[in-house]
């Protein structure tokens, strides 16, 4: 399918009253979503969903360590935000860092003991908190289209190349 852009046609392409109703619903359920998981993150386990995702990654990951940079990458976050988010795990005693030994001037978050055992005590309540707000009021169909849509999405908006202006290559 061939889009014309603003510079093609001289004018702008205006949403259509039907997806201006989509964009705006998006925009709402999102914004709810992403405060109602992170309140039940705040409440249970002390932490924003940003950092329990951080945790996840890091549990997933080899060793259960990490070089920050991939971090980064992996949550779609700025390092400098990578790097508030981190100190603030330390000083929670749930991540290190390490210095790494193949890369004098790179840096692994590394999961610790005590982390992986917040992870564990906090994981059943956030899949729950998931499963509530989202999964239980969708379909499978809707679920499967949910999923496709979102892939798409995240394919388009993630161009590869040195050149691609994204967050977590600032």
């Amino acid at each position: 399918m061939e889009y014309m852009t603003p510079a093609s046609t001289g004018a702008p392409r205006w949403l259509t009253d039907e997806e201006q109703h989509t964009w705006r619903a998006y925009l709402h359920a999102t914004t709810l979503l992403e405060d109602h998981l992170d309140r039940q993150l705040q409440r249970d386990a002390g932490m924003p969903h940003t950092y329990y995702g951080l945790l996840v990654q890091l549990s997933q990951a080899p060793r259960r360590r990490m070089r920050m940079t991939e971090l980064a990458r992996n949550a779609k976050i700025t390092r400098s935000r990578l790097s508030h988010a981190i100190a603030r795990l330390e000083k929670n005693g749930w991540v290190r860092r390490e210095d790494c030994p193949s890369d004098k001037r790179g840096q692994n978050a590394v999961l610790t003991d005590d982390g992986h055992a917040m992870l564990g005590r906090s994981a059943p309540g956030h899949v729950e908190a998931v499963r509530q707000a989202l999964f239980d009021r969708l379909t499978p169909e809707q679920v499967k289209s949910l999923g496709e849509i979102m892939k798409v999405l995240a394919t388009g908006l993630e161009p590869e190349g040195a050149d691609a202006d994204l967050p977590w290559l600032r």
